[in-house]
C-alpha cells in the first residue's frame, strides 16, 4: 500500500518498488518460479521471469489488493464515436466544396449540469448499492474481482430527485452545426474525422469523434474511371444520327464549363475522344476527360419525318457500314460451317 502508484503519482522510485513487490508475488505464487529462485537466486528478467510476467503480476496485484487499499480507480472513459452521411452532387465532390451539416448529439443537461439530479451536484446522494465506491466487489476464494456499479454508472452517486428535464439521464440531444470542407476529387465512401465532435465522455473523459462519410449522388452524364494515369472524368455525350454521319461541332460539359469539340463525319457510337486537362483537379492542374459518344435514336417521329426517312433508306443502302459488314462476315462463316481463324497472339508492343 505504501508504494502503490496511485498513492505516489509521478514518483518513479515508488513505481520501481511496487514492481519489485509484484515480481515477488509472481515468484512466491508459482511453485516452479519459486523453485527456480531458490536454486539460482535473483530474478534477472530472463528465463521464466520475462517482462510479460512482471507486467501481468503488476496488473494482478493491483486487481487483487487495490480494493483493500481503497485505491479503486474510476477511470475516465472516452465518449462514443458518431457517424454522419453527407450527400453531395458529383460536381461538388469533383471540384470540392464546403457544406454546413446539422446533427444532434448528446450534451450535458443545462438544468442539472449533467448530474441527472434536481439542483445539480447538491441533489446527489451516495449510491446505496456500492456505498459510493462506484464498483461492486465479488470474492471467489482468495480472489476479489470488481465490476462497475450499474446503479450509479460508476460515479458512486445517484440523484435524490431525478431531473425533470432529462429524466435523470444527465444528457439531452441538442442540434449542432459544423462546416465540413470536401476536398477536390473526393470519392464516394471517403471519410473525414472531426475530433471531439462525438458523444461526450464519462466522468470528465474526452468526447468521441464524428465521422463524416461522403456519398456522391449519381450523375446522368458524368462518371469516374480509374486509369494508370489516375482518375479521369467520363462524359456520355448523345449525338443525333445526322451529327454522327455528317460531322458536327458539339459542346461538351466538363464540370464547371463547356468546351467545343469537333466530331468527324462517320463517327460510330461508342467512340471515345480525349480532352486533356479538363477533368478532375490534380495537384496544380487537372486530369483528362474521356468523351464517349452515343448515337441517339429519335422517338415519337412525325409522319413527315417517317416519310423522309423511308425515302432516305434506299440511298443509304449502298453506304459503307463497317460494323454491319463485320457482322455479315461472321454470319457467313457460321452459315457455311467455316471455323473462324485462330486468335493471333500479340507480340512486343502490339495490342
Amino acid at each position: 500500500m505504501r508504494w502503490h502508484p496511485d498513492r505516489n503519482p509521478g514518483d518513479p522510485g515508488a513505481e520501481e518498488k511496487f514492481k519489485e513487490l509484484s515480481i515477488a508475488y509472481a515468484v512466491l505464487s508459482d511453485e516452479d518460479k519459486r523453485t527456480h529462485y531458490n536454486r539460482f537466486g535473483a530474478v534477472d528478467g530472463t528465463g521464466p521471469f520475462s517482462g510479460a510476467d512482471i507486467a501481468s503480476a503488476t496488473e494482478f496485484f493491483d486487481a487483487l489488493f487495490g480494493d483493500l487499499f481503497g485505491l479503486a480507480r474510476r477511470r475516465k472513459t472516452t465518449g462514443r464515436d458518431m457517424r454522419y452521411t453527407l450527400e453531395v452532387d458529383f460536381e461538388e465532390a469533383a471540384l470540392g466544396c464546403e457544406k454546413v451539416i446539422t446533427f444532434e448529439r448528446p450534451e450535458d443537461c443545462r438544468a442539472c449540469f449533467g448530474t441527472g439530479a434536481e439542483g445539480g451536484s447538491a441533489g446527489l446522494a451516495t449510491c446505496a448499492r456500492c456505498n459510493g465506491e462506484g464498483v461492486l466487489r465479488k470474492k471467489t476464494g482468495f480472489l476479489t474481482t470488481r465490476r462497475e456499479c450499474m446503479g450509479c454508472g460508476g460515479t458512486g452517486q445517484v440523484p435524490r430527485v431525478r431531473c425533470a428535464v432529462c429524466e435523470g439521464a444527465g444528457l439531452l440531444d441538442r442540434e449542432r452545426s459544423y462546416t465540413v470542407r470536401i476536398p477536390p476529387g473526393s470519392i464516394g465512401g471517403s471519410t473525414q474525422r472531426l475530433p471531439r465532435e462525438g458523444a461526450p465522455g464519462r466522468r470528465g473523459g474526452p468526447a468521441g469523434d464524428l465521422h463524416v462519410i461522403v456519398r456522391v449522388r449519381p450523375h446522368a452524364f458524368y462518371g469516374r474511371e480509374a486509369t494508370r494515369e489516375g482518375d479521369v472524368l467520363t462524359v456520355d455525350l448523345p449525338l443525333t444520327f445526322t451529327e454522327a454521319a455528317l460531322g458536327a461541332e458539339v459542346e461538351v460539359p466538363v464540370l464547371d464549363a463547356a468546351v467545343k469539340m469537333r466530331v468527324p463525319p462517320g463517327t460510330q457510337s461508342g467512340t471515345v475522344f480525349r480532352l486533356r486537362g479538363k477533368g478532375f483537379p490534380r495537384g496544380t492542374g487537372r486530369g483528362d476527360v474521356h468523351v464517349r459518344l452515343a448515337v441517339e435514336t429519335p422517338t415519337d417521329l412525325s409522319d413527315e419525318a417517317r416519310g423522309q426517312l423511308s425515302r432516305l433508306a434506299p440511298a443509304l443502302a449502298g453506304a459503307d457500314h463497317p460494323r454491319r459488314r463485320a457482322l455479315r462476315a461472321v454470319l457467313d462463316r457460321a452459315a457455311g460451317g467455316v471455323e473462324p481463324p485462330p486468335a493471333r497472339v500479340a507480340e512486343g508492343n502490339e495490342r
